[in-house]
């Protein structure tokens, strides 16, 4: 799609076009939290561009924080009792 303008929505083939990765690891990124997760859009699976920049954006350091902090993982660890 180079040079055309991409979609508000896309199929997850397209989407992982847009970010330069595989199915598989366009997958895990949205499984561990660091992309967006799905909206079903006409019987299947669909990803917003907006969200998809948001997210790339935040892992570019284009916004305060650490985007780590908010995952579950990281979460329990932050619950967890210092000693």
């Amino acid at each position: 799609m180079s040079g055309e303008r991409w979609p508000r929505f896309m199929t997850r083939t397209v989407a992982c076009e847009y970010v330069s990765l595989t199915v598989a690891q366009f997958e895990r990124e949205v499984i561990v939290g660091r992309l967006p997760g799905a909206v079903e859009l006409g019987g299947r699976d669909h990803w917003c561009r907006t969200q998809l920049d948001s997210y790339l954006d935040r892992l570019a350091g284009s916004s305060e924080g650490d985007w780590r902090k908010n995952l579950p993982i990281y979460q329990s660890l932050n619950d967890a009792p210092r000693r």
